[in-house]
């Protein structure tokens, strides 16, 4: 029997009695259930909200992983577009969607890529959205543009105007959430807007570094050095060599870690931006 499962099915099948199907198992969603221990994984909620909302589409959070992107948790909810009653674990969206806003992931029906990114930019904040819509776009690049024609045909859509912030701030380039929150930083404290995942070679055109972030005019660049940095002791010493020769090619990179105040990153990148002759606009 696939787990998750209806259990009226099964119970209609013959395959459990109503006792076996209230004592060996839990309920994931109305009508759908688990064994009492099994873990639930994020791919199990996505296909036990599909079970108990049949004809209705996965988008959101839960859509942007079905297409690929990182940093979604297992417990995130579950939203779906669905005529169906609210339930816990699962927020449920009264939306239009034309057919052509609609894919087919593992018989699962899930919002496009273009549409998963319309709805997260209209119904997250604009940092967690900004997030969201760069992981989507580093697994499965779709095009502005097409989100934006969305927001034409859905002019009545709620939350527009978040979505026209949030669009255009989106950089397929950002590699986890506290990169996207590093661009965002910089932007916002009037900084030219830096280009991603920048690779850096040397005289020879040997590869040097790929770095997170750069202002190639004038070979600035920032990087988020996430735990790795700390705990491996090959990464440290890599770093300590790739820096060196950084510094040989005239390159000043500043490296970010949870700890740093925003007020100090972002004077930091001012500064060296301002020493190599950036110049802000009045």
């Amino acid at each position: 029997m696939e787990i998750p499962f209806v259990g009226s099915d099964a119970v209609a099948a013959g395959r459990l009695t109503p006792s076996q199907l209230r004592h060996r198992y839990r309920a994931l969603y109305r009508n759908v259930y688990v064994p009492r221990t099994y873990e639930v994984s994020l791919r199990d909620r996505i296909v036990g909200a599909s079970l108990a909302c049949p004809g209705g589409v996965i988008t959101g959070v839960a859509a942007s992983a079905m297409h690929g992107a990182k940093w979604v948790g297992a417990d995130v909810p579950i939203e779906i577009v669905a005529a169906v009653r609210r339930q816990a674990g699962m927020v449920v969206r009264d939306d239009t969607l034309n057919t052509d806003e609609i894919t087919e992931i593992a018989h699962i029906r899930v919002a496009t890529p273009a549409r998963t990114a319309f709805d997260l930019a209209r119904h997250l904040p604009r940092d967690q959205a900004v997030a969201r819509l760069d992981a989507l776009m580093n697994a499965r690049p779709f095009s502005v543009e097409d989100v934006a024609l969305l927001a034409k045909r859905h002019r009545g859509a709620r939350w527009l105007r978040r979505l026209r912030v949030a669009l255009p701030l989106v950089d397929g380039g950002a590699e986890s959430p506290r990169e996207t929150w590093l661009r965002l930083l910089f932007v916002d404290a009037g900084l030219p807007c830096p280009t991603t995942q920048y690779v850096v070679f040397d005289e020879e055109g040997g590869y040097v570094r790929r770095v997170d972030m750069v202002w190639e005019e004038f070979r600035v660049g920032a990087e988020y050095d996430g735990e790795q940095h700390l705990t491996s002791r090959g990464q440290y010493v890599l770093d300590v060599q790739v820096s060196r020769v950084l510094q040989r090619l005239g390159w000043h990179v500043i490296h970010v870690i949870k700890e740093d105040r925003s007020a100090d990153i972002v004077a930091q990148a001012r500064n060296a931006l301002l020493a190599r002759g950036w110049r802000p606009r009045d």
